[in-house]
């Protein structure tokens, strides 16, 4: 979400989210806030690109791609939106697509206590489409979590998986999924994935390859809709200008429709 505030400051962003930058914390709030000067901006995605080349814009490329999934999967019929992992993902209150639709956000407990706050902060409530449901994804079953907060399971929804399998087990991740097999007809499915031959085991838990990715996906009954990387987005989305991004092909995109 840094890098989303930040993008902010260009004349021409990648992605447009003039959310982003009030539901950071106060520490990231300043730093996006001293992008505004170009040099600084330079400077820090010049540092990101060092540590993790390609990563600056494939945040910006999966989150774009990904809004305007899910605002056609609503378009055709999702009625309700859950997102595993959803830390401060702001979707619920800056898509035009998702007013008045139920998104249940999931996440560690410290986190959905530091977005009750932020809620609190921006609009003195939470809004009432909006459910946080505190849950330990490594040890709970997503389907109890969302059972206990009043999600209904019989409705296509769209479950939004971003920059979440990498951090789990594989055994956690196939739980999760072993839940999204039950799924009605017609729900989506938006996932990224981190290639399997990066994954340390360490900070990085699981990973899949292109290859296999739709062989994975139809043990559970959902069946690739589009599978792209950096090249795909470079094509699709272009680079702005300036000279300092890249793109990497570690991290891809995957959409899925239960059949």
């Amino acid at each position: 979400m840094t890098i989303v505030a930040i993008e902010q400051h260009e004349p021409e962003p990648l992605l447009r989210d003039d959310l982003a930058g009030r539901f950071l914390p106060p520490g990231a709030r300043a730093i996006a806030a001293l992008a505004r000067v170009p040099f600084v901006r330079h400077a820090i995605r010049s540092a990101a690109e060092r540590r993790a080349p390609g990563s600056w814009t494939g945040v910006l490329d999966r989150k774009r791609f990904l809004d305007d999934d899910l605002t056609t999967a609503v378009g055709d019929g999702c009625e309700s939106v859950v997102i595993p992992g959803a830390g401060l993902d702001d979707r619920a209150y800056r898509l035009p697509s998702l007013a008045g639709v139920p998104v249940y956000e999931v996440d560690l407990m410290p986190n959905i206590t530091a977005k009750y706050q932020r809620l609190h902060a921006l609009y003195g409530t939470v809004p009432p489409s909006v459910t946080l449901a505190p849950a330990d994804l490594t040890v709970q079953d997503l389907g109890d979590v969302l059972a206990q907060h009043g999600y209904r399971p019989e409705r296509p929804t769209y479950f939004l998986c971003e920059a979440l399998t990498q951090y789990l087990a594989e055994d956690e991740v196939r739980r999760m999924f072993r839940f999204l097999a039950g799924a009605p007809l017609g729900s989506r499915l938006g996932l990224t994935y981190i290639r399997r031959d990066f994954i340390d085991g360490r900070h990085l838990r699981f990973g899949l390859e292109p290859e296999t990715v739709a062989e994975f996906l139809a043990e559970y009954g959902w069946s690739v809709r589009q599978d792209l990387g950096g090249g795909e987005f470079a094509r699709r989305y272009g680079c702005p200008a300036d000279t300092g991004r890249s793109r990497s092909e570690l991290e891809r995109v995957v959409t899925a429709q239960r059949r």
